[in-house]
């Protein structure tokens, strides 16, 4: 086997495993799940994501589909919430923290002030018995069998199993909240998204002098 086809090899490897975890994640959905989604929807605070490490990038990934798709959402590092960010945080905000051992020291840290301050925990965590799940009002398993790390360490199925779940929550309320193309479009004005959606002939066509062609004109 040449270089080339062992790193396909590899390549495909990672992405099964990265399936097979996914298709674990549908298994693990209960009734929590709902009861979860009615909470944001029926909430009148905003929500916060928090995590630490790679769950923290995550956090972060979700909170920003959470706001573009019609669900207002700040993401903050679990670690910074300790020295000051626990200010951005409201009594009758929701919090999901993000964590796969839900046993890190920062979340140990966090959850029992976010507990003091009335705010209501959901966790997204690979371990429903850890700390984390211990002390969440609500608790979605994210768990995996095995990360696609070759040595099982470095979070890779973990991490897109949190991000799916985040993306299941948020396209959830989106449908529920009847948010539509236009509402989409008016939260995504930049880039191509922004463009494909906002941009109309009228805003490219000259209003002074109208261009104009004679009939029988030749394309060149």
């Amino acid at each position: 086997m040449n270089r080339n086809d062992e790193i396909l090899d590899l390549a495909k490897l990672v992405l099964t495993k990265e399936c097979n975890s996914l298709n674990g994640l549908i298994s693990q959905l209960n009734e929590e799940f709902p009861k979860v989604v009615n909470l944001i929807l029926n909430s009148k605070g905003k929500i916060v994501v928090t995590g630490i490490g790679k769950s923290a990038i995550v956090s972060m990934k979700i909170s920003s589909t959470l706001n573009s798709t019609g669900t207002s959402s700040v993401f903050i590092h679990a670690g910074d919430a300790m020295h000051g960010d626990l200010g951005l945080v409201n009594p009758d905000d929701i919090v999901i923290v993000v964590s796969n051992s839900g046993s890190s020291n920062e979340i140990k840290d966090l959850v029992p002030h976010l507990k003091k301050r009335g705010n209501l925990i959901v966790s997204v965590t690979g371990n429903v018995n850890s700390f984390l799940g211990k002390e969440s009002n609500y608790v979605l398993s994210s768990y995996v069998e095995e990360e696609a790390c070759p040595n099982n360490l470095a979070p890779t199925s973990s991490t897109t199993c949190q991000m799916a779940l985040g993306d299941a929550l948020a396209i959830s309320l989106l449908k529920l909240r009847g948010f539509k193309t236009e509402d989409f479009a008016n939260h995504h004005p930049g880039g191509s998204l922004g463009k494909k959606l906002n941009l109309t002939l009228s805003d490219l066509a000259l209003k002074n002098p109208i261009p104009k062609v004679k009939g029988k004109s030749k394309i060149k």
